[in-house]
């Protein structure tokens, strides 16, 4: 079969969207000869939709990225024009990092790495068919007539399976931005047996600054000191581009139901399931008929350019309507539209098809990232694409999955989630769905994830230096801090100051931390404490303030761990296991959950359902042991 084949690789990977950059890059670092194939260049992890990296539970997934080896935070950080801290006024948990980025420079970046990596062959082509041998992967087939042998595949294909865009009556199959849409590969997982679906998303009108009145605007400006995403990433020193917010209103309003049933979301025209955690204009109106008025961005797309993107007003009514409607807004009356908003309808498979580690279950060496899964977003796709990267790597080497768990981080709920739960909409990672999130902040996933990467080879040794030296930061300062001070006059003014009240006799300097407003360059100030990095405060703060919540969510870990440790035979007889009620009967028939832990989180699967399972799994055991 080998001389059927134009040229051969270790791993061929799929669209070189977020999903695909890392993915191709994760294989190509861990040694592996690696095909990317994109329909065009240009759109090399193109943003179609809004220019910013990042923002709530997203700037997690970016950490993690980053913690893992990946690309994005790196890529983020050299191509930002603003960089802003979300959420600051709550505890760190849930605080979020969120970058407005030069549009057609972050391309470049990632274009240029893909470019710079030895292991990897980037290619215009369209993928048309995904060869299989005995059931497992064994090669591609473009739609230019190529055939490239590899040893697994990643499908990384974004929103151009059979996409079609929709404005208005204006109806045309093609992808994102005015690309060509992928026509063929969705048969080729059809024949493979995979029950494709259709999703939609949207995006806003673009309009041209000079024509902008943005004195009527709120600015909304970056925070300095400059955060940064990377934990490779030292100080940064940029001037940085504002944002302006600016209001929809009663009259916007009555314009968009006036025109509803030109929009293709309620003529019929679109079939797809809509994001439902970033809704269109339309939907806002329609589904929050009580407010006076929606908040939108105005965010510049580029140092060299004049577009800006209207964040907020995803839209697919037709081109005189969104002018219309536009001009109603503070600041756009005299807006000139350069890209009008459309919505984007297209195929994506169901994501419970997937192992954990997101290689599909039936044919072995089949790897999907991204939208593909139905998840939406930028980050989730970078997220799934090194996790899956990782993984078809492995495979290919003979060596154990990488799995994350939920308990470890973002990207391991975002893919629980996906292929345990399923979607029946576009998912989005938010920060409610991770039951950890104490354990899981930002600030820690090199804490979390980078040791844990460590045998893949894509931490570099720099990497792990650095991790090891702020880890040591940490206990020294956290050993610091166990000691007792007496109250003293220095102390009484910085309580004073802090609207904290005054200690009687002594206390220990932990118990001072734990205090609302105290920070530990407070105490250093005024105590003999090591100094350390910003990294490393920001963790010993979070862990003095957060310390029984951590240590409670921990024994919560440790029960989730007892329960996975309880394996699910594969030839196991749900539908024969009378106790359990119907509806769990066939969704673990149809899930086949490797362990309890992973049962117990299918929706649908209840506690008492779990109960009765565990019985039966003991009974099963005690029969199998028993003497004959």
């Amino acid at each position: 079969m080998s001389a059927f084949f134009d040229e051969k690789y270790d791993i061929a990977v799929i669209g070189a969207g977020h999903a695909g950059c890392e993915a191709a890059l994760a294989c190509a670092r861990m040694g592996l000869k690696t095909l990317v194939l994109c329909i065009d260049l240009d759109s090399v992890a193109l943003m179609a939709c809004n220019p910013s990296i990042g923002g709530t539970s997203k700037g997690h997934l970016v950490r993690e990225v980053d913690a893992l080896g990946g690309e994005m935070g790196l890529a983020a950080d050299d191509c930002f024009i603003q960089m802003r801290m979300l959420n600051t006024g709550k505890g760190p948990a849930v605080r979020s990092l969120r970058a407005q980025m030069d549009k057609r420079r972050y391309h470049e970046r990632m274009k240029a790495a893909l470019e710079s990596e030895p292991n990897v062959t980037l290619r215009q082509d369209e993928c048309a068919r995904i060869l299989t041998e005995n059931g497992a992967v064994f090669g591609i087939e473009t739609a230019l007539g190529a055939s490239y042998a590899c040893r697994a595949a990643v499908v990384c294909s974004g929103v151009y399976l059979k996409s079609r865009v929709h404005t208005g009556e204006y109806h045309r199959d093609r992808g994102p931005s005015g690309l060509a849409s992928a026509t063929q590969l969705s048969d080729s997982l059809k024949e493979l047996g995979f029950e494709l679906r259709r999703f939609k998303t949207g995006t806003p009108p673009r309009v041209a600054k000079a024509s902008l009145d943005l004195s009527r605007t709120e600015p909304q400006y970056g925070d300095f000191p400059i955060p940064h995403f990377s934990f490779m990433t030292d100080a940064l020193e940029r001037e940085q581009v504002p944002c302006h917010l600016t209001y929809t209103n009663e009259k916007t309003h009555e314009i968009i139901r006036q025109n509803l049933n030109r929009s293709p979301m309620y003529s019929g025209s679109i079939h797809a399931t809509g994001t439902r955690y970033c809704p269109s204009i339309e939907d806002k109106i329609v589904r929050f008929a009580d407010k006076d008025r929606h908040q939108l961005f105005i965010e510049p797309e580029g140092l060299t350019t004049d577009e800006m993107y209207v964040q907020g007003l995803s839209t697919s009514l037709p081109r005189d309507v969104q002018e219309a409607m536009l001009r109603t807004i503070p600041g756009l009356e005299n807006c000139r539209v350069m890209r009008y908003g459309y919505a984007i309808e297209y195929d994506c498979i169901d994501p419970t098809e997937l192992t954990p580690f997101l290689m599909s279950r039936r044919i072995p060496g089949l790897f999907f990232a991204g939208q593909i899964n139905g998840s939406s977003g930028y980050e989730e796709a970078a997220a799934q694409g090194i996790y899956a990267g990782i993984n078809a790597a492995l495979a290919v080497k003979g060596e154990a999955p990488l799995v994350i768990g939920r308990e470890e981080a973002y990207l391991g709920v975002l893919c629980d989630d996906l292929t345990d739960k399923g979607t029946n909409e576009p998912y989005r990672m938010m920060t409610c769905r991770a039951e950890y999130r104490m354990l899981l902040r930002q600030n820690n996933a090199d804490m979390r994830l980078t040791e844990k990467a460590l045998g893949t080879g894509l931490v570099s040794p720099a990497r792990y230096d650095r991790l090891m030296r702020k880890k040591e930061e940490i206990r020294l300062a956290s050993g610091a801090l166990k000691r007792n001070v007496p109250a003293s006059e220095a102390l009484t003014k910085l309580l004073t100051d802090r609207g904290s009240a005054d200690v009687r006799g002594s206390t220990s300097l932990e118990m001072l931390l734990k205090r609302s407003g105290i920070t530990y360059t407070d105490l250093l100030a005024i105590y003999e404490l090591p100094a350390v990095s910003d990294e490393a405060r920001e963790e010993v703060e979070a862990e003095a303030l957060y310390g029984g919540y951590v240590k409670r969510q921990q024994e919560q870990i440790e029960k989730l761990r007892r329960m996975e440790k309880e394996t699910i035979p594969t030839d196991i007889d749900y539908m024969a296991i009378t106790n359990l009620r119907t509806e769990a009967r066939q969704k673990l028939t149809r899930l086949r959950p490797v362990n309890l832990g992973a049962a117990a989180r299918i929706s649908g699967v209840s506690p008492a359902d779990i109960a009765v399972l565990s019985i039966y799994l003991k009974s099963r055991t005690e029969d199998e042991n028993a003497p004959r």
